[in-house]
C-alpha cells in the first residue's frame, strides 16, 4: 500500500458555546470543506484531522478526486481601514442576546 503525506490549512477560530455554557473552537479546512471542533484548540485540531482522514478515505474508496492544497500558498491577513463604519460592530463583535 502506497502512502502519501497531503498537507491542508485548517483555520481556527475561537467559539462561544450557544448555550452560553463557555469557550472552544472551531477548525476548518476550506479546501475539502470539513469542520469540527473542540474545547481546546488542540482538541479541534485533533478532530479535524480525523474528520480530515475520514473524508479523505471516502473519496479514495468511492474513486473521486482528492483535492490538495497548493504546495506554495501563503496565508496572511490585511487590515482595512473602513470610513463611515462608526460604532456598528463586525461579526467578531456582535453578542447574541
Amino acid at each position: 500500500m502506497k502512502t502519501k503525506v497531503l498537507n491542508y490549512q485548517v483555520i481556527v477560530t475561537p467559539d462561544e458555546y450557544p448555550d452560553g455554557s463557555g469557550r472552544g473552537y472551531s477548525a476548518n479546512c476550506p479546501t475539502l470543506g470539513v469542520a469540527d471542533d473542540g474545547a481546546t484548540i488542540e482538541e479541534a485540531l485533533s478532530n479535524v484531522k480525523g474528520a480530515i482522514e475520514a473524508y479523505i478515505e471516502s473519496l479514495v474508496d468511492d474513486g473521486q478526486v482528492v483535492p490538495v492544497d497548493p504546495e506554495q500558498a501563503i496565508m496572511t491577513s490585511v487590515n482595512i481601514s473602513t470610513h463611515n463604519f462608526g460604532d456598528r460592530p463586525t461579526c467578531a463583535q456582535r453578542t447574541t442576546s
